[in-house]
Formats: structure tokens, C-alpha cells, sequence
């Protein structure tokens, strides 16, 4: 029986960070960042178990940082949100572009927090914002780039 050691783990990285590849994720480029920013909504593409497209709805995104976050309206119970937490390989697309990204809960405070305070700052004047920074502050998620 062969035993396998644990590889060290980077300075600055915990036991809960996902595992690092060849050379990591590679970031989401400045465009991509800039138009999800920019969007007023992306549809959001869901996978099956088996990963084929499952389908496709209209969601609200937000860039903080250079990271891309997400929220559920509807709360747990949504369709893309059930799916995702069940596959969380995603595309968002917009303007003709297809961003493949992989779904993170990011419920920690200061996730949950950014979000909201994008959220409200990018959707003042929609009657929508306040559910979506007062409710199912839970189904937060980061996009990571795929």
C-alpha cells in the first residue's frame, strides 16, 4: 500500500481554498470583466449532471475587485440556483460572449456584504434591488473563471 502525502499548501492559501492547478485558474480577462460590470443583465447557462446544458435564465451580476458575484432573487427555490448548487459549472452570456465560470457559494460576511453594496449601487433605481440586498443573502456565489 502506497501512501500519498499531503502537498504543501502556498503561503497565504487555507485548507478550504479550492486545490491550485499547472498554473491556476486563469483570471477572467479585463473585457470580460468589463462588460459583466457593465451589463444590465447576462443570462446564466446551468449544466446537467452530465453537462449538458440544462438551461438558461436573465440574473443580475456584479463585478467587485476583479471578482464576479451573483444572488438569487427567488431564493433557493430558484430553478438556475437549485442547478447550479447541483453543477456548478456555469457560462454567463452576453453581447454574443460566453464566459465559463464555476460557482462558489461566497456567503462570508464580506462576500455577502460586497455583493450587496455593488448590487445596490449598480441597480439603485430598480424596484428589485431592495429584495435582492435585504433577502436570501445566503444564495450569494462567485463566478471563478473555468
Amino acid at each position: 500500500m502506497q501512501v500519498r502525502l499531503a502537498e504543501p499548501r502556498p503561503a497565504g492559501r487555507s485548507a478550504t481554498d479550492p486545490p491550485i492547478g499547472y498554473a491556476g485558474n486563469m483570471p477572467f480577462s479585463e473585457s470580460d470583466l468589463a462588460a459583466l460590470d457593465a451589463a444590465e443583465e447576462v443570462e446564466i447557462e446551468t449544466r446537467r449532471s452530465d453537462d449538458a446544458p440544462a438551461h438558461r435564465t436573465i440574473i443580475w451580476v456584479v463585478v467587485d475587485d476583479g471578482e464576479v458575484f451573483i444572488r438569487s432573487y427567488r431564493g433557493p427555490d430558484a430553478r438556475w440556483y437549485r442547478e447550479t448548487l447541483a453543477n456548478p459549472s456555469v457560462a454567463l452570456h452576453l453581447d454574443g460572449r460566453r464566459i465559463e465560470g464555476r460557482a462558489v457559494a461566497a456567503t462570508d460576511d464580506a462576500s455577502v456584504q460586497r455583493t450587496t453594496v455593488r448590487l445596490a449601487d449598480k441597480y439603485a433605481g430598480d424596484p428589485g434591488v431592495r429584495s435582492m440586498t435585504t433577502r436570501y443573502l445566503d444564495t450569494t456565489l462567485r463566478i471563478d473563471p473555468a
